[in-house]
């Protein structure tokens, strides 16, 4: 085994076990931060920054003030409304979340090497096998930690375990063909066909992101494509149109997942002292939902409402 692969790091926002919506049987999902794309209404923005970060939660705060006493940089200050974090001074180094007897604070963000993400996600070994389920890394843009992905998806591999990447596709081909030597299902994201408009939302192109479906799907390896239906952005029928169609051609598509708008994403907007420019939305109705999935259904695509 190279050592240097052995010893590469991924920074991880999250492990979640016994997942059923991120592949077939009972998953972990490993979250991996950092993600090239800035999504309008992204729901883990804990998952954008390619470094840790100090999440602060106010409804867990007894006003203790042991934080203003550890912190090295003088970033949290007491005022009548309660703890402030100067962000601009905060390092995000961890250490009033080391101090705060009630998680209050929390730094978001763990480097792992591949044997240690590995050792979480085999305690469920068990779970995978009898369901038929897996290991599914998410993010943030996990193929944006090519080198500690490969060496952690060859480990899951080498002990049987099925493997699905959650992507929005937006990486140099050389580096997702490496990736996919070790994946066995790719969860896939298309938000929006229009260019123009995808770059509004997203902040970059779709260009790479609809070349790189084209050559996975060329490759045979199964894919769920994931369409997010986002009030005012996504949801209108031209657009899932536009994504059928094209979706329709590929040939190793099995079927499409429909993500409806929620507001689960809001609190940790505050708790990063971000502002949620979602406020106002609203989820998208049932009837709304059914009837995107009949157009889905129409291009002869098996379909699924997934509601996280």
């Amino acid at each position: 085994m190279n050592r240097e692969a052995h010893r590469e790091k991924g920074l991880v926002f999250s492990i979640q076990r016994y997942s059923t919506e991120d592949g077939p049987g009972i998953r972990t999902t490993v979250f991996m931060k950092g993600c090239p794309l800035r999504c309008l209404w992204c729901h883990n923005p804990e998952g954008q920054e390619f470094l840790p970060r100090i999440a602060f939660n106010s409804s867990r705060c007894i006003g203790c003030k042991g934080c203003v006493d550890a912190c090295p940089q003088g970033a949290i200050n007491f005022t009548a409304d309660g703890p402030r974090t100067d962000r601009g001074k905060c390092q995000n180094c961890g250490k009033c979340a080391d101090v705060c007897p009630t998680g209050a604070r929390e730094l978001i963000g763990k480097y792992m090497t591949a044997d240690e993400a590995f050792s979480e996600v085999e305690r469920d070994i068990l779970f995978y096998r009898n369901s038929g389920g897996g290991v599914t890394v998410g993010g943030g843009e996990p193929t944006a930690q090519p080198r500690f992905l490969v060496e952690f998806l060859k480990k899951c591999h080498e002990q049987g375990i099925h493997t699905a990447l959650d992507t929005s596709g937006y990486v140099e081909w050389g580096e997702m063909e490496e990736i996919l030597k070790h994946v066995d299902l790719v969860l896939y994201d298309i938000k929006q066909i229009d260019p123009a408009k995808h770059a509004d939302y997203t902040g970059v192109s779709n260009e790479l992101i609809l070349e790189n479906a084209r050559r996975i799907s060329s490759k045979g390896i199964p894919m769920i494509i994931r369409a997010p239906v986002i009030p005012g952005y996504t949801d209108g029928e031209d657009n899932i149109r536009d994504i059928m169609e094209f979706v329709s051609v590929l040939e190793s598509v099995a079927k499409v997942d429909l993500l409806p708008f929620h507001r689960l994403g809001e609190p940790k907007y505050k708790k990063l002292d971000r502002n949620y420019e979602f406020e106002c939305a609203q989820p998208p109705t049932d009837a709304h939902m059914q009837k995107l999935k009949r157009l889905v259904e129409s291009f002869g695509l098996q379909t699924k409402v997934i509601s996280k």
